[in-house]
């Protein structure tokens, strides 16, 4: 087990699941804290690296397209506050965390897991019911109804139109914005068949506005929600998995070699190291 745990959260990867859990403290972002606990399983991931700072660094995860409703809604475009797969590490915890990152990937080497898009989520769709305020509005999403209701914040447009109902089968999509420069956050509904010229968000009955970046809540789980339960398009069929070559063999020889290292330095316990070599002995043999 390769695991970190610090004040923003904490990371734990057992070789065929990372288990993401966030921080406990006042400063948790509203996203993180409503979505939980994530298990990650190992062919969901795409990749992962650790960025070392002035002050510490962060552990960055990269899942592969089509594996998570909420990778795919946020486009990359999360701040790292809310961001799930964005873990923020103290200096004094910079080797764990690049411990960590080098299990995983060894761990995909290994099992030479496709990075390609997937036909069917693989990380655990958000639960519903589920609902966030921002800016303009609350967003209500049950499984089979979208509701819009306006705060004081809204519009005139939006206040005379009341709140809105949009049954998930009417919906074509769902996109969400953060707020940047400005430009207004946005978790916006495309409805089937509706035509008619763009509007401004803040006007948008379809849509929920806010122009403070942290004001974004839980939008974006909403929009996950609401996009994992959507028809999804076919993906393009992957690529046939190379045949496992003699790299995989010395990417293992190669960690062992290391982890000896780390035994003998004192970083790893005696009982660490042989739960770890244990690991890498034994995907040697199945690979």
């Amino acid at each position: 087990m390769a695991e970190i745990a610090v004040p923003d959260g904490s990371w734990a990867f057992d070789g065929e699941v990372l288990r993401i859990v966030p921080g406990s403290g006042k400063d948790v972002h509203d996203l993180r804290r409503t979505l939980g606990d994530v298990r990650v399983p190992l062919e969901a991931i795409a990749g992962v690296t650790f960025e070392p700072s002035r002050k510490g660094g962060h552990l960055r995860l990269r899942l592969r397209k089509g594996a998570d409703a909420l990778s795919d809604v946020v486009a990359g475009a999360l701040g790292p506050p809310a961001d799930p797969y964005r873990l923020t590490v103290p200096k004094d915890r910079a080797g764990a965390a690049e411990y960590l990152a080098d299990e995983i990937l060894d761990t995909l080497r290994v099992y030479q897991t496709p990075s390609g898009a997937c036909d069917d989520y693989l990380v655990p769709i958000p639960q519903v019911p589920v609902s966030a305020t921002a800016g303009d509005g609350t967003a209500i999403f049950d499984g089979e109804r979208v509701w819009l209701e306006w705060t004081v914040f809204a519009t005139t447009d939006k206040e005379k139109a009341g709140p809105q109902e949009l049954p998930l089968s009417d919906l074509a999509g769902v996109e969400w914005r953060p707020q940047a420069a400005l430009n207004y956050g946005t978790l916006r509904f495309r409805v089937k068949g509706e035509a008619r010229p763009p509007q401004p968000p803040q006007k948008d009955v379809r849509c929920v506005a806010w122009s403070i970046q942290r004001y974004g809540g839980a939008t974006a789980l909403v929009a996950a929600a609401v996009l994992a339960r959507l028809p999804r398009e076919a993906p393009e069929l992957p690529a046939a998995p190379a045949p496992v070559s003699d790299d995989v063999h010395d990417a293992v020889l190669r960690r062992l070699a290391e982890l000896g290292e780390l035994h003998r330095s004192g970083v790893l316990t005696e009982e660490e190291f042989a739960a770890a070599k244990q690991a890498m002995i034994r995907r040697l043999q199945e690979s």
